[in-house]
């Protein structure tokens, strides 16, 4: 999570909001940046959420509208398919999800999957 903020940051994006999910889709982590609009927490959650029941980032995702609609009912709107949603892996092993709001989707993307690719390289080193 605060590595996704510090990318931000170093990028200039917009102040973000970043969660982190469990396998579950269970919130460990929720922070928002200062000055960052309220509504990104959630947007940053949903888009966790999102690649978890996708099995992919949220911004893969290529359905037609009905069908999203249909989706975020059955899940209570927690169900973004927009970039900014990526899966956090060791190896093959699904462990969570994080995702990101605030800034343009493909920057929240950017923020987000360059963190994990920072946690990855750092298990590995």
């Amino acid at each position: 999570m605060q590595a996704a903020l510090e990318v931000g940051a170093e990028r200039g994006f917009p102040p973000l909001a970043v969660a982190v999910v469990d396998v579950a889709g269970e919130v460990i982590v929720l922070r928002r940046g200062d000055g960052g609009m309220p509504m990104t927490s959630r947007i940053a959650v949903a888009k966790a959420r999102t690649a978890l029941l996708a099995l992919r980032p949220s911004g893969q995702i290529k359905l037609p509208g009905g069908i999203v609609d249909s989706i975020q009912h059955l899940y209570g709107g927690d169900f973004v398919p927009w970039a900014g949603g990526v899966l956090v892996t060791d190896g093959e092993l699904i462990l969570g999800a994080a995702g990101a709001s605030g800034a343009h989707a493909v920057e929240d993307e950017e923020a987000v999957q360059t963190a994990v690719q920072r946690w990855q390289e750092s298990r590995s080193a």
